[in-house]
């Protein structure tokens, strides 16, 4: 048994700015040069990612993602430094998290190294 955590960064609004679902977006991108295939590997529709980019666009300053519209060598799309250290922070924090949820977790259920939420075990037929 272990514990789950979600996080994500909001603004001071309540607008989702950014979590696991742009990261994991903004890193298919930055691997493929292209949203389309981002989305495709994620198993999103392709306006699903999009809105993930126009959302870090309208709540962020700074320019995240590039994209270069036609075809050839120069086409697609691309991660700016920044969009990378933002994707590398926000792992370092989620790990951070996760590590004091796990360690936390461990002191609170598991007394006397007995579990003290006892989960039934399945029955097989």
């Amino acid at each position: 048994m272990k514990v789950k955590v979600k996080i994500w960064i909001e603004d001071d609004e309540q607008n989702l700015i950014f979590g696991g679902g742009k990261t994991e977006v903004l890193e298919l991108v930055d691997k493929t040069g292209s949203i389309s295939k981002a989305a495709q590997i994620v198993g999103m529709n392709y306006k699903k990612a999009w809105s993930h980019i126009k959302i870090l666009q309208e709540h962020i300053e700074d320019e995240m993602v590039q994209t270069n519209k036609g075809q050839g060598e120069n086409s697609g799309s691309c991660l700016t430094p920044k969009a990378r250290e933002v994707i590398q922070t926000y792992k370092i924090l989620q790990h951070d998290i996760n590590k004091y949820a796990d360690k936390r977790f461990q002191e609170l259920f598991l007394k006397d190294n007995k579990e003290i939420l006892n989960i039934k075990e399945k029955e097989i037929d």
